[in-house]
């Protein structure tokens, strides 16, 4: 083995790297977090505007356009960043620590491609949200907070994403989240389009064991903060608590009577 590719894999190369990464993700999660609260707050005011005129009679005439769809997947996927980032952290370390003891001179790009890849993943969820939130307003489906009108729809959600709490598909995505280790040694690729294909990967589990909840902000309001920091708490405790499949499904349980109960009233 030669002394350069026994550098790249030396303990304080990794903590060094290790390092960088977290102030990097630290800063992004930040970023994404600073720009939901000041969001919040003008669509606050819009959301008191839109109040106004519902208790005068008059409803809301500006269709929303392509401008508002833009609006809101940057919203959406500044609020997945925020949501998600730290509980990847742990993964991306992972990687990060892998390419760097297998003498992986790129081992810097590898795990920026493993991080582009996940984000990209939830990009594209964002992409779908956005749209349903357009076509959810266009039905008039959302209040002017943007939260469900409908105790029906709101009901019928609630119980939806209890249930998946509970389906095999979300215990298989669940898993390949909790277990890091496992996850890279069933999926490793090497390389730089290997750290892409493999956060690609990754986020598609991540994706399939969250989606339900996120479509939890269509019912409490999708830019309500405390839901937002809420959920992804809970999704935090899903993945790096020893018991996060029965933390996932006590919530599963208590979504499906929150969803009969606001059917019933």
């Amino acid at each position: 083995m030669s002394g350069a590719a026994s550098a790249v894999r030396t303990p304080d190369a990794i903590t060094r790297d290790r390092v960088v990464i977290a102030v990097a993700l630290a800063a992004i999660t930040l970023v994404a977090w600073l720009y939901l609260f000041r969001e919040a707050a003008s669509m606050q005011s819009m959301a008191m505007e839109g109040r106004m005129h519902e208790a005068m009679g008059m409803s809301d005439m500006r269709a929303w356009g392509a401008g508002d769809w833009l609006a809101l997947f940057v919203m959406w996927a500044a609020m997945m960043i925020g949501m998600m980032l730290p509980s990847a952290s742990p993964v991306i370390m992972l990687v990060l620590g892998v390419y760097r003891r297998r003498g992986d001179r790129r081992a810097r790009l590898s795990s920026l491609a493993f991080v582009t890849g996940y984000l990209a993943v939830w990009t594209m969820f964002s992409v779908a949200a956005a749209t349903l939130q357009i076509a959810l307003h266009r039905s008039a489906w959302l209040t002017p907070d943007m939260a469900a009108r409908s105790t029906i729809f709101a009901g019928s959600v609630l119980i939806a994403a209890g249930i998946y709490q509970w389906l095999p598909i979300k215990s298989a995505c669940l898993t390949h989240c909790q277990s890091s280790l496992g996850f890279l040694t069933q999926h490793w690729r090497e390389g730089v389009i290997g750290g892409l294909t493999l956060g690609l990967r990754h986020g598609a589990f991540c994706v399939g064991c969250c989606w339900a909840l996120m479509a939890l902000l269509f019912v409490v309001g999708v830019m309500n903060l405390v839901w937002v920091a809420a959920i992804a708490t809970f999704v935090l405790g899903e993945k790096l608590l020893a018991r996060g499949r029965d933390l996932g499904r006590l919530g599963g349980s208590l979504l499906i009577v929150w969803g009969l109960y606001s059917l019933a009233s």
